[in-house]
């Protein structure tokens, strides 16, 4: 009977040993390993995230086009309110610092890089943008706020556009301008 117990005793602890050592070893998989658990995820779970990722891309979008709405609302007033007064009022410089920050926002956006304005190189239509009376400014500020704003809406979310990029740079140079004068 003492045979019989020490047979069962030896053979469950060589089991436990066995089990124990199989888990260990499924512990440390290797990283393709975990990808091949990762790949259990249901299909529904991976549609959903997709979906979610869509319709953030839109929003954000939309976000863009409606910033750069406000940009040409915003530069449309700095217009006018300059045409009546011949001079910049407090409210203008909050609306023109307003302004600035819009279009770093956007210029962000749509993926420019946060390299130095001084050092960008003007390009052949950015002649316009170095006006020489702050009248002149405004006007440039209004024009080239609208090309931005229409290049905006002929975007779709998954493109990067160039000349959107150099509107919101000409833009800021002429915030610049206006702000400082050089």
């Amino acid at each position: 009977m003492i045979q019989k117990f020490c047979k069962v005793f030896f053979s469950a602890a060589f089991v436990f040993v066995t089990a124990l050592s199989i888990s260990a070893q499924a512990e440390n998989r290797s990283p393709s390993e975990h990808r091949e658990k990762d790949d259990v995820v249901p299909k529904s779970m991976k549609d959903m995230l997709v979906r979610r990722r869509i319709e953030q891309d839109k929003k954000d979008h939309d976000e863009l086009i409606r910033r750069g709405d406000e940009a040409l609302e915003i530069s449309a007033q700095l217009e006018e309110s300059f045409s009546q007064h011949n001079q910049l009022s407090a409210l203008d410089k909050e609306r023109l610092d307003n302004l600035a920050g819009i279009l770093k926002k956007i210029r962000r956006d749509i993926g420019a890089e946060d390299d130095d304005l001084d050092k960008a190189p003007a390009e052949a239509d950015d002649q316009d943008a170095k006006p020489s009376t702050l009248e002149n400014a405004f006007k440039v500020l209004q024009s080239t706020t609208v090309k931005l704003v229409d290049e905006l809406k002929r975007t779709t979310r998954f493109t990067v556009s160039a000349v959107a990029i150099q509107s919101s740079n000409t833009l800021l140079r002429i915030v610049r301008f206006i702000r400082t004068g050089k």
